[in-house]
């Protein structure tokens, strides 16, 4: 009797992680540099989905500024994506350290 409550419980969560991961999937998170001259979108699961660079942001004698602006923009967006799957997963699992190799 004992072990069909556990399978079923481990169904149960099996079944609330594909919804967590469903949803990390379909959220999309932004991240903005130069004052919003450049943007990312990326998904929950830190997927980069679109650049977005303000035509005012290209200088073609400072390419390195536009490059530290877009790399600073993927950086915001992916913390975010992190931050709200180790939410996510943390919410799930109860703070037991999560499942290593899920995300």
């Amino acid at each position: 009797m004992k072990m069909d409550k556990i399978i079923k419980q481990a169904q149960r969560m099996q079944a609330q992680m594909a919804l967590a991961q469903e949803e990390l999937q379909n959220t999309v998170l932004e991240g903005t540099a130069g004052g919003g001259a450049v943007k990312v979108t990326a998904n929950g699961h830190g997927e980069v989905l679109s650049v977005v660079i303000d035509k005012e942001a290209v200088n073609p004698d400072d390419v390195e500024m536009l490059e530290d602006l877009v790399l600073g923009a993927i950086k915001e967006a992916t913390s975010k994506a992190r931050a709200l799957s180790e939410q996510k997963m943390s919410a799930l699992t109860g703070g037991m350290g999560g499942f290593p190799g899920l995300m």
